[in-house]
């Protein structure tokens, strides 16, 4: 029977990591079923849910601290099970952009924390607005909603949150 481990693993950018990481999970056996990898200031960090029977996670938890040694990297390992699946939850897409102060995530997260909306996925990052420079922040990130709930509802109330914000939003089926 297939089981799950979460791969978390942090340490500073250089080329190659993605490519020893993946070779340390094919060689024993697992299989990546979903990664995010990116670079955050000079540090490199991934999250891989990777399948395999018990003997290819207990070789990958055997193997964790030879394998940080050799990449350099500080990882952890965390076996997990299938998520379930809310029968009746809405996938939706959350875009957000404004000009970059803190507190924008906080305060998105609370507004759907407060009312029992799951946050499945977040991206957020900075860049500098064409012609000013100005600092803007932006946001993704994909909701799952009780079906019960009213989508017009939550998307009025949402857009007035983020208009008294000064925050340019959207709200929308993912597709």
């Amino acid at each position: 029977m297939e089981q799950l481990i979460v791969i978390s693993a942090l340490g500073s950018d250089r080329p190659g990591i993605v490519e020893s990481l993946s070779r340390a999970v094919l060689e024993h056996n697992g299989n990546i079923l979903d990664s995010r990898m990116t670079v955050l200031g000079g540090e490199f960090a991934v999250l891989m849910l990777v399948s395999g029977s018990d003997a290819t996670l207990d070789r990958l938890e055997a193997e964790r601290d030879n394998l940080a040694s050799e990449l350099d990297l500080l990882i952890t390992l965390k076996r997990t099970r299938p998520r379930d699946l809310q029968a009746r939850a809405l996938p939706y897409e959350v875009e957000v952009v404004a000009m970059d102060n803190p507190g924008i995530v906080h305060e998105i997260a609370n507004f759907f924390s407060r009312r029992s909306i799951n946050i499945d996925d977040l991206h957020t990052g900075t860049y500098a607005a064409p012609h000013t420079g100005t600092r803007m922040f932006s946001l993704h990130l994909v909701l799952s909603m009780n079906a019960e709930q009213s989508v017009a509802e939550l998307r009025e109330a949402f857009l007035d949150f983020c208009e008294a914000r000064n925050l340019d939003a959207t709200m929308t089926p993912k597709r």
